[in-house]
């Protein structure tokens, strides 16, 4: 069976074509075609049963069977779940490649797939994607109070 990490170099491919051909539009619009009809089932039901544990039980599956390292904190006081991504297999293994160049906005796929999902059942998504260059990025996901 092929990992999921293997198709890191495709996705990043694909989305330059699609830049390339349609515009950053058309990027986005794929990424939210994959939102609605991939995590929805997933990721949304997850969440609207579950609330904010439903997070915690996507990304403990997704996270681990990439290999991430992480540090994962669901506060059921605070009303937040987070992610602290130490070090994005799919970023990492983009920056060690050197045969082709990363599409540049890589990792902003993220919050475009999850934040319309995780805002649908009520929540608010944050972000901070400024040490993506690094492998890093950081979520927040709360209530919308």
């Amino acid at each position: 069976m092929i990992s999921c990490t293997d198709f890191i170099p495709a996705y990043s491919e694909g989305f330059k074509f699609l830049e390339m051909t349609g515009g950053r539009k058309e990027v986005e619009k794929f990424w939210s075609y994959l939102s609605e009809i991939y995590l929805k089932d997933t990721l949304g039901e997850l969440v609207s049963r579950d609330g904010l544990a439903g997070c915690y039980a996507y990304w403990s599956h997704s996270l681990n069977e990439e290999a991430a390292d992480f540090t994962m904190i669901l506060d059921e006081i605070k009303s937040e779940f987070i992610i602290d991504m130490h070090k994005c297999p799919s970023k990492g293994m983009l920056n060690e490649i050197k045969h082709i160049e990363p599409y540049p906005s890589y990792c902003e796929h993220c919050p475009a797939l999850y934040a319309p999902v995780v805002e649908k059942c009520g929540y608010k998504f944050e972000y901070d994607l400024s040490l993506c260059h690094k492998a890093n990025c950081y979520l927040r996901i709360k209530t919308d109070k």
